[in-house]
């Protein structure tokens, strides 16, 4: 079983915490993890890219000169593709560019990136964050106190607003409830940040 120092808000350490192998200490499977990431900025996209057709074209209502006679080649549409200030042909329309992996595969990548930041001192585990008030300033202490001053994952238990609500507003910091963790948040923080309550919400829906 894998153990890390458990902290408490002061800093100071608080005896250890034993996480389960099953989520925190799995092989990392990079592959796994770099699919789960793709689905997730794909799913981020708003595909709201969107041109005009010859039907959404004003105009061209009449067929700008007769059929034959003229010399000229035949046309029915000023708003014909062929036309300037025409429709655009096969342009990119309103679309969802989202999809979804099978849940094993974001399991095991969820779980790779968590054992990740285990595998590389990455993983920060805090007794408990608990405020009087949501104040950004006592949020800022608590980081200090821990060392972290990088790019850092909060991970806080469902039901503490307070921690959530105190450092919504930090620039390098972003704070999730456990049931809200995911691959690329993770993959993309230098450091994470658990209290013990939200580790054992996450080992029990991931074990």
């Amino acid at each position: 079983m894998t153990s890390v120092a458990l902290f408490k808000q002061d800093g100071t350490q608080n005896g250890d915490v034993t996480l389960n192998d099953a989520v925190f200490g799995v092989e990392p499977n990079e592959n796994v993890v770099f699919d789960a990431i793709l689905m997730q900025r794909a799913s981020m996209r708003q595909g709201t890219h969107a041109v005009k057709n010859r039907s959404a074209r004003r105009g061209g209502g009449r067929k700008p000169w007769r059929q034959k006679g003229t010399g000229r080649a035949r046309q029915g549409s000023i708003r014909s593709p062929q036309w300037r200030k025409g429709g655009i042909v096969f342009g990119p329309t309103p679309r969802s560019y989202s999809y979804r992996l099978p849940k094993k595969v974001m399991r095991l990548a969820l779980k790779s990136v968590l054992s990740q930041k285990v595998l590389d001192n990455s993983l920060v585990a805090v007794d408990s964050l608990a405020f009087d008030a949501p104040k950004t300033k006592e949020f800022v202490n608590v980081l200090n106190n821990l060392n972290v001053d990088t790019k850092t994952l909060v991970l806080v238990e469902e039901d503490n607003e307070k921690a959530a609500l105190a450092g919504r507003n930090l620039p390098n910091v972003k704070i999730l409830k456990a049931k809200g963790v995911n691959v690329l948040d993770v993959a993309n923080s230098d450091k994470l940040v658990v209290t013990q309550k939200a580790l054992d919400q996450l080992e029990e829906a991931l074990a």
